[in-house]
């Protein structure tokens, strides 16, 4: 109620915090092109202008962590690469590796490099599809097409050797289910060849592109206090100059033994995750060139593993680095064949959780932009 010039308390208060009767609010999701899944983001708006955003989880919530607890070590394995569908061998991989650490298992050294190879191989796979998803998402359709030319030829690849192209089942205790031949490393090698040459074209049509450079460059940025503070990991995290990747910090399987770079940013905006991004996919090839040159003889794959597991009691905690970040295995068992307790922490999880923070003030156009930029997986938060 107004009387004269003397206004309500909650009208002063919406006042005092730039709001008006012009405000409104928005679904953005959970059907929507932008989001890449079902998620949901609940925008209030002030005309085109982003006064809250509120992300609202659980459309896709399927319960892997229960499963995991009520079936045999092995049996869940095919479950790992359906919580990231873009990084279901990097999941594999980690699985398998922190079950062998909880068992106290070893690996052949020809399967480490082989998990290495077709690991690095799916994290090029997973940023290939974010960078043709994320330039649709701000209206670039060309790149797109020759992108997604690259990415068939990984999973061609990766097809010859794990019989998969998306949800892999690739890895096993104690090695891998079926070794590499000479047509997967002539066919490697090549693709290793032609991807560096993509990126000159890469740069021609999107990183000196004035149109993406306005759409990105200043937009949603992060300050390295606030991204450690919200918990941000992967490209998120060093694009805002924090120089941090598991394979660097805590080195499993042969990442120890390679040389690569760390890329980050200096200014935490979308332009500066993008740069993160592209620079990562050098560093994967540098990997895979290094492990190829590498790579030993001898067996792929533990014989000596029982076919039903039952560590003795006790509990595991394993990290690795996913194409978005940081990923956390922790598990229990009791001694017998089926986890007592399996906990995973994912970084889409963390990483959209700074989204409510950054997105006060932007327009809607860069809210697409901004969450483009983080590389989400629905599935893998909502796991």
């Amino acid at each position: 109620m107004t009387d004269g010039n003397i206004t309500s308390l909650e009208t002063e208060q919406k006042i005092s915090q730039g709001l008006t009767e012009q405000t409104f609010w928005l679904n953005m999701g959970p059907q929507h092109p932008a989001t890449h899944g079902v998620l949901r983001v609940v925008l209030h708006l002030d005309g085109e202008r982003v006064v809250e955003a509120e992300p609202v989880i659980g459309y896709i919530h399927r319960g892997h962590e229960r499963m995991g607890e009520t079936r045999g070590y092995a049996q869940f394995i095919p479950n790992n690469s359906r919580m990231d569908y873009l990084a279901g061998l990097i999941y594999n991989h980690a699985y398998c590796a922190a079950v062998e650490k909880l068992a106290g298992i070893d690996v052949p050294p020809r399967a480490e490099y082989i998990r290495c190879i077709t690991s690095e191989l799916n994290r090029l796979a997973s940023h290939l599809l974010w960078l043709g998803a994320y330039l649709m998402d701000l209206g670039a359709f060309t790149p797109f097409l020759y992108i997604w030319e690259e990415r068939e030829k990984i999973n061609d690849i990766l097809n010859h050797v794990t019989g998969s192209r998306l949800t892999y089942a690739y890895n096993r205790f104690g090695g891998v289910h079926k070794d590499v031949d000479d047509d997967f490393i002539s066919w490697t090698r090549a693709y290793v060849k032609r991807q560096r040459k993509r990126f000159k074209m890469y740069n021609r049509l999107v990183t000196g592109n004035v149109i993406f450079q306005n759409r990105t460059v200043g937009v949603g940025a992060i300050t390295p206090e606030q991204a450690l503070n919200y918990g941000l990991t992967g490209p998120c995290l060093r694009a805002c100059g924090v120089e941090y990747d598991i394979r660097k910090k805590e080195p499993y399987a042969v990442y120890s033994e390679v040389d690569f770079d760390i890329p980050t940013g200096s200014n935490g905006d979308a332009f500066d995750r993008y740069s993160v991004r592209l620079a990562e996919m050098e560093q994967s090839l540098r990997i895979i060139e290094q492990c190829l040159d590498r790579l030993p003889g001898g067996a792929y794959i533990n014989d000596n593993v029982p076919q039903y597991l039952a560590p003795d009691s006790g509990d595991v905690f394993f990290a690795f680095e996913s194409p978005r970040g940081e990923t956390n295995i922790f598990m229990v068992s009791d001694g017998s064949r089926i986890p007592y307790r399996m906990h995973w922490k994912t970084p889409s999880y963390s990483n959209l959780s700074i989204l409510a923070e950054i997105a006060r003030g932007q327009f809607i156009a860069d809210v697409v932009s901004i969450m483009g930029s983080f590389d989400l997986v629905i599935p893998e938060i909502d796991k």
